[in-house]
């Protein structure tokens, strides 16, 4: 099994981006498959081109992407992509699109191809807090969910893809107050794991996932 697995530089008042260096950090030799690691820009638009390309080139079996999520303590795979860009600060080409469509006339959503439910439960028994998402929010890793989602059902559909958000890490809190955050590490071995339980799970498991909002 083939997995491109990518994530986002820095972007807004960061200087750093949790979820790139925790890929930096994944020990591919952990697990069962070959891992393509790749570098994605936080720009509208050139982020799905930069991921498409590398489908393209690499026609993987998996496409998992990695993402920060500021304010949220647990590693939590997404379970859906919805089709708008609405951006509450401009990402790092300066653009801040507002009530647009990623794809015109595309789906409203894409649901999450991965055993997001199985990754979680994975993740929790490797004593890390991990839930199930039910919003990647409408800013660019939304925005790169849904594309990965459009490219793969037009172009790869047997390729399984989808979306985890990770939180901040311990530097990134010092001047935030009341922010949660996860050691760089944990994060690592949380992908790591989640990685590993996307190779061991074609489908998902049935278990309680749903969350009131």
């Amino acid at each position: 099994m083939k997995i491109l697995l990518t994530a986002f530089d820095p972007f807004g008042a960061d200087k750093v981006n949790p979820a790139l260096e925790a890929v930096k950090l994944v020990d591919t030799a952990k697990i069962d498959a070959e891992i393509i690691k790749l570098e994605v820009p936080t720009i509208f638009g050139l982020s799905i081109e930069v991921v498409a390309e590398a489908v393209r080139r690499e026609k993987p079996d998996v496409v998992l992407a990695i993402g920060q999520a500021g304010g949220r303590f647990a590693l939590t795979p997404e379970r859906v992509a919805i089709n708008v860009d609405d951006a509450r600060i401009k990402d790092n080409a300066g653009k801040q699109p507002i009530d647009v469509p990623i794809v015109e006339n595309g789906p409203p959503a894409y649901f999450t191809t991965l055993p997001v439910k199985a990754i979680v439960q994975a993740i929790l028994d490797a004593g890390l807090p991990a839930q199930v998402s039910n919003s990647a929010g409408t800013f660019v890793c939304n925005h790169l969910m849904y594309g990965i989602l459009h490219t793969l059902a037009l172009e790869l559909p047997e390729c399984r893809g989808g979306f985890m958000h990770v939180p901040f890490i311990p530097e990134q809190v010092v001047l935030r107050k009341d922010q949660p955050s996860m050691s760089l590490a944990d994060i690592a071995r949380g992908i790591e794991v989640a990685l590993q339980a996307i190779v061991d799970n074609e489908e998902d498991i049935v278990v309680v996932g749903g969350e009131i909002a």
